[in-house]
């Protein structure tokens, strides 16, 4: 079995078909059906059912494409880590909650760039939900994100408890307005509904923002509220037209960790990046 055959069959799953897996393989069609179908041969089992244009994943496939990322994602990794072992070259994905990202990576990446000089970092944000299916299909060698975590893939390692606080502007009464926060999948967007609806808010809607600066911007002109942990909020600088205020334990205590995959095998980088992190959170 060829791991570009592997490749391919992945690229068909994700991209939702043959011709967008070509495109994104920088290939033709015809190859990418070639490879499809040598490996149903090899494999003697139908990975799709044709229909029409279209194809969905048989029950074969979608074991497949289970085995398949594992073992490409140990096919990267065993390439850094071999490459860590000499001059140190190699890439490690990193993923972040906004909030997170703000407020503790920067000076992590720095400990990692100054360890790892060849290491390429690549960084994305988004929800902790998104964030942990990225890593579950290995597409992120790490996340940084709100738990706790339980899951039979991952390894949750908390590093501090962060602190929400209601955040509002001046002058206004967040009973009275609208939900501000970000998108389904933040483990704060979950908390603030909880509490929006134990106050009794009379305004249940709520709006939604893709940035930590478009919430509290909109927050400072008293266009709404949110919860946003206290760190975040006094950094801001939109800190001096916000009014910040206290919500009970159950609400405001997040427990936020790293999250990798139990089975991936150590990277130098990664443990570097998880020392630092957890060192500037001590």
């Amino acid at each position: 079995m060829e791991l570009v055959a592997l490749r391919t069959f992945q690229a068909v799953v994700e991209e939702g078909g043959i011709l967008a897996a070509a495109r994104k393989l920088n290939t033709v069609q015809s190859n990418v059906t070639a490879r499809i179908r040598r490996l149903e041969e090899e494999l003697g089992a139908e990975l799709f059912f044709r229909k029409g244009r279209g194809l969905e994943l048989a029950p074969p496939g979608r074991v497949l494409l289970d085995y398949s990322r594992r073992l490409l994602m140990l096919e990267r990794q065993t390439a850094v880590a071999v490459r860590q072992v000499g001059e140190a070259t190699g890439e490690l994905r990193i993923g972040a909650m906004e909030t997170f990202a703000a407020l503790h990576l920067p000076r992590a990446l720095k400990a990692v760039r100054a360890a790892h000089p060849g290491i390429e970092l690549r960084v994305f944000t988004d929800t902790s939900a998104r964030l942990a299916d990225r890593v579950i299909q290995h597409k992120l060698d790490c996340a940084c994100i709100a738990g706790p975590v339980i899951h039979p893939e991952l390894e949750f390692s908390e590093l501090l408890v962060e602190e929400l606080v209601q955040v509002h502007a001046a002058g206004h009464d967040p009973l009275q307005q609208p939900l501000i926060l970000f998108r389904e999948g933040c483990a704060y967007r979950t908390r603030a509904l909880a509490w929006q609806r134990s106050q009794g808010h009379a305004l249940a809607d709520a709006m939604e923002f893709g940035t930590l600066e478009g919430i509290l911007g909109c927050v400072a002109v008293g266009l709404g509220w949110t919860l946003m942990p206290r760190r975040v909020v006094e950094q801001s600088p939109h800190a001096a037209d916000l009014v910040v205020e206290t919500v009970p334990p159950a609400i405001a205590a997040v427990p936020t960790g790293m999250i990798r995959l139990r089975e991936a095998p150590p990277l130098a980088a990664l443990a570097t990046l998880a020392a630092a992190l957890a060192e500037g959170a001590a």
